[in-house]
C-alpha cells in the first residue's frame, strides 16, 4: 500500500490594515448589555460585589487612619500608668512582680 495524495483546500483569513472591525460588536451597546446581565443575576452580582466593596472600603479607611496617626493628627492613647498595666500577663512569663 503506497501513499496516495489527498487534495485539501485551505482558507486563509487576513485583516486589511484599512478595515479592522474585529471587536466592534463587543463594545457596541455595552451599558445595555451590562444592565441586562446584572438585572438577570442581581443576587449573584450582590454576593460578589458586597465583599469586594466592603474590603476595599475597610482597607482605605485603615490606611487613612494609619497615615493620620503617623503624621500626629490623631494620637494613639498610650496608658503608661503602672496601676493600670496588666501584670498578670508579665507574671505568666517572668514570675511575680
Amino acid at each position: 500500500m503506497g501513499k496516495q495524495p489527498v487534495k485539501m483546500r485551505a482558507v486563509v483569513y487576513a485583516l486589511s490594515p484599512f478595515q479592522q472591525k474585529i471587536m466592534s460588536g463587543l463594545w457596541k451597546d455595552l451599558p445595555a448589555k451590562i444592565t441586562h446581565k446584572v438585572s438577570e443575576n442581581w443576587i449573584s452580582a450582590t454576593l460578589l460585589l458586597t465583599p469586594l466593596v466592603g474590603t476595599y472600603t475597610y482597607v482605605q479607611n485603615f490606611k487613612e487612619k494609619e497615615k493620620l496617626e503617623h503624621s500626629g493628627i490623631i494620637q494613639k492613647k498610650l496608658d503608661l500608668n503602672p496601676k493600670s498595666f496588666n501584670w498578670d500577663f508579665c507574671s505568666k512569663y517572668w514570675g511575680k512582680h
